[in-house]
């Protein structure tokens, strides 16, 4: 069997690379209701999602600020959880559904108004421009 060798044209493969990006709702700021556990589900959905710090105030009436990278949701908030970071504890932790009694989306969203459209214009100025070897590089988190 031999290998068959796909050619594409440059016009071809820039095309594939510039696809459109994905848009990005809003949060920044956000204090759902959480009136039923679908709520909480849904808010805790997009808080694995977001970009930047949420609030999490828990039923104890702890606070934590944290960036929260994963969770499972199981079939009862008692079987459900989120794991995060947070800036006072050097370890991931986790929380469970059941403990959220609030969330606000309180950090700074770290890729509002960064569109990938933004990059493939500086991407095509540095073409035009005639440089070689382009990489875009995303923007420092200040």
């Amino acid at each position: 069997m031999t290998a068959e060798v796909l050619k594409y044209t440059l016009a071809e493969v820039e095309a594939l690379e510039l696809a459109p990006g994905a848009a990005h709702e809003n949060l920044e700021g956000w204090v759902p209701a959480l009136a039923t556990d679908d709520d909480l589900r849904v808010a805790l959905g997009k808080a694995l999602d977001y970009r930047g710090d949420v609030t999490l105030t828990l039923k104890s009436g702890e606070r934590i600020e944290a960036f929260i990278f994963n969770c499972h949701s199981g079939a009862t908030l008692a079987d459900s959880w989120v794991q995060y970071f947070s800036p006072i504890a050097p370890e991931k932790r986790k929380v469970g559904y059941a403990e959220i009694a609030r969330i606000e989306f309180s950090g700074k969203d770290r890729a509002a108004g960064k569109h990938w459209e933004d990059w493939v214009k500086k991407y095509n100025e540095k073409k035009a421009a005639g440089e070689t070897n382009i990489a875009l590089a995303p923007d420092a988190l200040e």
